[in-house]
């Protein structure tokens, strides 16, 4: 018996800004495969950490982030993205 994996690619600090913020994005388009079992993502852990300070110092309301660690957490194991340490 053979297993089955869809193709996979790996994402860039800059392509995964790009999946995450534009879904018209050659990168949030391969997201929305990903989400829908089409094709395999894997990024560098540390990538997540770039999104992070990206969301923490951008998207504000009267100075104060608008997602907290919490929902930052949950964000990060909600995609469908495989993160790779080393």
């Amino acid at each position: 018996m053979m297993d089955w994996r869809p193709p996979g690619y790996k994402l860039t600090t800059n392509e995964l800004v790009h999946a995450i913020f534009d879904s018209n994005s050659h990168a949030g388009k391969l997201l929305v495969k990903a989400t829908l079992g089409e094709v395999e993502l894997f990024a560098d852990a540390k990538s997540w950490n770039a999104i992070l300070w990206l969301i923490a110092n951008t998207l504000k309301i009267d100075n104060v982030p608008v997602y907290s660690g919490e929902e930052l957490g949950q964000l990060k194991s909600c995609l469908p993205i495989v993160w790779r340490t080393g």
